[in-house]
């Protein structure tokens, strides 16, 4: 089943951060989106100190998410750059603050920050974008410490009280790592801003008859691919393999927070909207079969293009509560 929440909410949008947030109420939706993507900032920012003392500069900001009761317990570090992309906050409010709300509270929050535009990060972060495009992530270096971080945490405290958080590559990061937890029965609160979604930006064509047009011909083909390899003994594993992989996330519902000007991860709006046209049309069958399914895996893959990986597409899920931005994502604020 999908469950989608579709909502413009620019109301809210250009009201993330820190400096709107003076109290935060855990059953407030907006304030939970707000925490999980100033926290993903608070990884930039520690990168950025990084970066800046080991150029001899000064701090570039304090750390404002004390502000609220959060501490860093853990920077994540890449093996490759020894870059931090990654950080562990411990939500600690004091004894007094207590109050109803602190039941939906996180007790840790791992967030991922995206692509670095800096000389010493871009060329590491470029080739992890390549790896998402090539269906790798998860054999990368980076991936291995993210997801013994999660394992880690989750074992000692449970995964009722982690939460995690991710922009853009990290997005992708917190999302493999969510799905990897999915497949052991953690289902853990995920706030995902722009998640890449490797395929053409169908969403961005204009004419709304040729998107659906462009979207039943995808689905018809994944569609004839998928039972012609059903009907050969030698795929025949591989794909229940798979579909029961797809199956075992599907009770995982992550938030999805996606920019409807951003190609990257506007694509994730159609697929959702198609996935319930089906469904509306009494196609549900057709919807599951093809939307766990990339029509781009499938082609490179039946051309014999080396080096990707066909199973399971990272980008592709069950079912997710998707809000869409619809202000112009100039950055990491107002794309969230």
């Amino acid at each position: 089943m999908c469950s989608v929440i579709m909502a413009s909410g620019s109301e809210y949008f250009n009201r993330c951060g820190p400096k709107y947030l003076s109290n935060i109420d855990w059953n407030n939706a907006h304030h939970r989106r707000s925490v999980s993507a100033s926290l993903v900032e608070g990884v930039y920012m520690l990168e950025e100190d990084r970066q800046a003392r080991r150029g001899g500069s000064q701090c570039v900001a304090p750390p404002w998410w004390e502000f609220f009761n959060f501490k860093v317990v853990n920077a994540l570090v890449d093996d490759n750059d020894k870059s931090i992309f990654g950080a562990i906050f411990e939500y600690k409010p004091s004894a007094y603050s207590y109050h109803r709300s602190m039941d939906r509270s996180p007790r840790y929050v791992i967030a991922f920050q995206g692509t670095l535009i800096k000389l010493e990060s871009f060329a590491r972060d470029l080739k992890l974008d390549i790896d998402i495009i090539r269906n790798g992530l998860h054999h990368t270096g980076r991936f291995r410490t993210a997801i013994k971080a999660v394992l880690d945490l989750v074992s000692v405290v449970g995964s009722s009280k982690v939460w995690l958080t991710g922009h853009s590559l990290g997005a992708a990061m917190a999302m493999l790592a969510g799905k990897n937890m999915a497949k052991r029965g953690n289902f853990l609160e995920a706030f995902l801003f722009n998640p890449p979604y490797v395929s053409p930006p169908i969403e961005r064509i204009k004419n709304k008859k040729v998107r659906h047009g462009l979207r039943f011909a995808g689905t018809l083909i994944k569609a004839g691919i998928a039972f012609a390899a059903a009907a050969s003994d030698n795929h025949n594993n591989s794909n229940g393999i798979q579909d029961s992989s797809f199956a075992a996330i599907s009770g995982w519902i992550p938030c999805l927070f996606v920019n409807h000007l951003d190609p990257i991860c506007s694509e994730y709006i159609g697929y959702f909207k198609h996935k319930k046209k089906l469904e509306d049309i009494g196609a549900g069958g057709l919807a599951r079969l093809t939307s766990q399914h990339s029509l781009g895996n499938m082609a490179m893959s039946a051309v014999g293009i080396k080096g990707i990986d066909t199973s399971e597409p990272l980008h592709l899920l069950p079912s997710a509560n998707l809000t869409m931005n619809l202000y112009p994502c100039q950055d990491m604020i107002s794309a969230c």
